[in-house]
């Protein structure tokens, strides 16, 4: 038999396959490799109860080959050709293109405005230029570190725009369009007006359209209407952009394109480079618009107290209140944490992992349950057929040629079809006259033949445990071989018609074909990874529940020999709930299922990660926190999910978690830095208004303490590595132990400057006094640090010792002492401030394990 022997309307086929992975997307669906995963049980497994993906040639490209059949019998009805190049070029100069450009980042001129016109940077650059007439060049230096963080961050982020751009165009969907007669795959963006888009299973719909042809055409619009249930299409039908395809084939003409498309909107939404929608990010603007109101009465009282009430030098006055101003301001916090974002992207670009939604990073670090698929995840995409398995008397000829007829008939066989068609050549005298999709309901597939002698047959092909009875003596020869972690897809003939509704009721079992999955290397030390995070792992297939948990044990899975049996599980959502808390693999997993489980899992309080590739897998990926695409999935679910794993490797995941743990756990930890040091300052500020004495510093004072305490600290401390899982309450941790330890350092700091100023005389009393207050405000804010950089390792350690060395080189040398006017008098009061610091920093541990005890996090 031969491709063109098919009755093939639309030119798609009709995508069934021998589990019922027709409704899985072609490998090539996005570029046209033909190299695809064939991740067969996306929903099903591919004995009978998968759509998954399968490593089909490119669409359209199908050999249609010699044909056997005698010129009465009509093999191939006839099909549109679809635009003429000249139609299409008319087309494209009155601008009817598809042309809405997907960004996967926000442009140049939005970063650079994202990071140059911030509130803050307002305020600091007219401080700033404040201080550049009326102070000397080291008052000014707060200005030149806020232009190179700035810098910084705009680097930093274009490097992560150009990751995402190239990222974005590897992972691009490319439709398949006809055109003169030919079918080729072209970029979304080169569809025009009027063109004929063809679609097979998993395929999304990129464009609004009219069916011209099906083929058994199913298509899931969930995404857009909320109903889960597949629309059967009829030419002249509706095709809703952003819907896609979950069965058979067919094709569709473009009544809508560019901006009028809604998928279009969709598509830019999904894949907009975002730093928004997010508990760190949106955390952190709570923290500023909090400082912000305190800051604003507290400098208006600072300007009042240094220029009005005292009579002192106007120039130094003005240099005083800006130095109290600028460090209420945690600039550096926002800046810090783009740049933790920004890294994090081009680390995981670097591996192939295309990020779509930056706060998917934080999400999956706080994930605490990842939801797994079998094939393509823990399994490999190929199989093999091991063994033939013959009962009632089957004549093996014969078998073969059924199962090489049932391999031709299928133009985007997945993977196990795949395996069946290395086995088992093809039966060319035998012609497809009819064929059933796969239904995730039906969890198999068929079709119906003209054999070379003139006989007609009938059959299925799919999960043994679906198309025979319960008590059927080949149930138990099916288990054995599950247990083994086979996978076996069961040949039965039936007599009935392909579209009537009992058509599997007296199916006559034929054969049973053995098919070995490969396992991943590297999927059994990535289920150790989430082991050892202490994030569960949740094994869902629509495989035999037997062969998912026996391919899990192989692997290592706790609570692999436990298997659940998804079509007894409770429907009730609590006792669900307590039914996956209390177990690890569960197989025979209809859609459906898949998308209440998520919700289950979700309603006790679990974040969920849900892995899919698969057509079917779309609701449950949409539903998840977030949704992890393979690179060689359905275009619909690499639409739907936050990450998409471009090279395929379930192994990656790993270090997207820890790329999200360090950047949230990281940015917890400088967040009490920065903010430490903004509610001392406030204090400070307030202190000094209330007491109507001089501001006791600077701004070269602090910016030096903020350079050596806080900025160059945050840096590395915020892109070192971090383990721990993400908690909630941002705010809440964070303030617990900056408001404390702000209190404390601003207590022994001012405490020292009244000593200091009852204790120096005379006219250069003042720089003594803001010596010794700086030394106590250094002392405090480096054991803030030292408490931060808990736990200790090496490099942390040498951190915060080479920022003390620091500090002490601009003691000991005459032009650091000069260029900051630090100089120690004496002996007594600075060994006094170094005193009210040690009773600082006792109090601050303290106050620290008591915070840590009464308010957990």
């Amino acid at each position: 038999m031969t491709q063109r022997a098919k009755i093939d309307i639309g030119g798609s086929g009709s995508g069934h396959g021998p589990d019922g992975g027709g409704s899985g997307a072609s490998g090539a669906d996005a570029h046209g490799t033909g190299t695809g995963t064939g991740t067969g049980d996306s929903t099903g497994g591919t004995d009978g109860s998968a759509s998954g993906v399968s490593g089909s040639p490119a669409r359209g490209t199908a050999p249609a080959g010699p044909s056997t059949q005698p010129p009465a019998e009509p093999a191939v009805v006839h099909r549109p050709a679809g635009l003429t190049s000249a139609e299409v070029a008319e087309r494209v100069a009155r601008g009817e293109v598809n042309d809405v450009p997907v960004r996967s980042s926000r442009s140049t001129a939005d970063i650079v405005r994202g990071n140059v016109f911030t509130r803050f940077n307002a305020i600091i650059g007219v401080l700033w230029v404040i201080m550049l007439f009326v102070a000397p060049i080291q008052d000014s230096l707060f200005g030149f570190v806020i232009v190179a963080n700035t810098g910084i961050g705009i680097i930093q982020e274009l490097r992560a725009k150009k990751t995402l751009d190239s990222l974005a165009v590897i992972g691009e969907a490319r439709p398949t369009v006809r055109r003169d007669g030919v079918s080729a795959e072209i970029s979304t963006s080169e569809i025009v007006l009027g063109d004929l888009i063809e679609l097979g299973p998993g395929d999304k719909v990129v464009v609004d359209g009219v069916v011209a042809e099906d083929d058994s055409l199913e298509v899931d619009e969930s995404l857009l209407t909320g109903e889960a249930d597949p629309v059967v299409k009829r030419p002249g039908d509706r095709m809703m952009s952003g819907s896609f395809v979950v069965a058979g084939g067919g094709a569709f003409t473009a009544t809508k394109v560019g901006r009028e498309a809604y998928a279009a909107q969709l598509a830019e939404e999904a894949s907009r480079f975002t730093l928004v929608h997010s508990e760190l990010r949106s955390g952190i603007s709570t923290i500023l618009k909090y400082v912000t109101w305190m800051m604003i009465p507290t400098a208006i009282g600072l300007v009042v107290s240094q220029l009005v009430v005292k009579d002192d030098d106007f120039k130094d006055s003005i240099a005083r209140t800006v130095g109290g101003i600028v460090p209420m301001i945690p600039e550096g916090l926002v800046l810090l944490t783009s740049v933790a974002f920004a890294i994090g992207v081009i680390r995981l670009g670097r591996k192939q992992c295309l990020v779509q939604e930056l706060p998917a990073i934080e999400g999956l670090a706080r994930v605490d349950v990842v939801c797994l698929d079998k094939t393509g995840t823990l399994t490999e995409g190929g199989m093999d057929v091991t063994e033939l398995r013959l009962l009632n008397g089957a004549d093996e000829t014969y078998v073969r040629k059924v199962l090489g007829a049932l391999g031709e008939s299928d133009p985007r066989p997945n993977a196990s079809l795949q395996a069946i068609i290395a086995a088992y050549p093809d039966a060319e005298d035998w012609r497809c006259t009819e064929s059933l999709p796969f239904s995730s309901a039906r969890k198999y597939s068929g079709a119906a033949f003209s054999e070379g002698d003139g006989e007609n047959s009938t059959w299925l092909l799919g999960a043994p445990d679906v198309l025979l009875p319960a008590g059927d003596p080949s149930l138990a020869e099916v288990d054995r071989l599950n247990e083994q972690g086979l996978r076996v897809l069961l040949l039965a003939r039936t007599t009935r018609e392909l579209d009537s509704a009992g058509v599997a009721a007296d199916a006559a079992a034929t054969a049973l074909v053995v098919l070995e999955q490969r396992l991943r290397p590297d999927a059994a030390d990535t289920l150790a990874y989430f082991a050892d995070q202490n994030v569960a792992a949740k094994v869902i297939s629509g495989d035999n529940a037997v062969s998912v948990g026996a391919v899990a044990g192989k692997l290592g899975l706790p609570g692999a020999e436990h298997t659940v049996d998804a079509r007894k599980l409770p429907e009730e959502q609590e006792e669900m709930a307590r039914v996956l808390d209390d177990n690890a693999v569960f197989g025979r997993v209809t859609p459906q299922q898949k998308r209440e489980m998520v919700a289950a899992l979700q309603s006790r309080g679990h974040t969920v990660a849900m892995t899919g590739d698969g057509v079917n897998d779309v609701l449950a990926l949409k539903d998840a926190d977030i949704g992890v695409s393979m690179g060689s999935g359905s275009e619909a679910t690499r639409a739907v999910a936050q990450i998409v794993l471009l090279n395929n490797s379930f192994a990656t995941l790993p270090s997207v978690v820890a790329e999200g743990r360090r950047v949230i756990g990281n940015i917890t930890r400088v967040a009490t830095l920065f903010l430490t040091k903004t509610v001392y300052s406030v204090l400070l500020a307030i202190l000094v208004v209330a007491t109507q004495v001089e501001y006791p510093f600077l701004p070269r004072h602090l910016t030096l303490l903020s350079t050596l305490t806080i900025g160059v600290p945050a840096f590395f401390l915020a892109l070192a590595p971090n383990k721990e899982r993400a908690k909630p309450n941002f705010v809440r941790r964070v303030m617990r132990y900056a408001i404390p330890a702000g209190l404390i350092a601003a207590a022994a700091t001012f405490a020292t400057y009244l000593l200091a100023r009852s204790y120096y005389t005379g006219p250069d009393a003042l720089a003594a006094e803001t010596s010794a207050a700086t030394l106590t405000l250094f002392l405090v804010s480096m054991w803030v640090l030292a408490i931060i950089a808990r736990p200790y390792t090496w490099w942390r350690v040498a951190l915060v010792a080479a920022m003390g060395g620091a500090f002490l080189l601009v003691l000991v040398v005459p032009w650091l002492q000069d260029f900051f006017a630090l100089k120690l008098v004496g002996v007594t009061m600075p060994w006094t401030a170094v005193a009210i610091a040690a009773t600082g920093a006792a109090v601050l541990e303290l106050a620290w394990r008591w915070v840590g005890h009464r308010f957990p996090a």
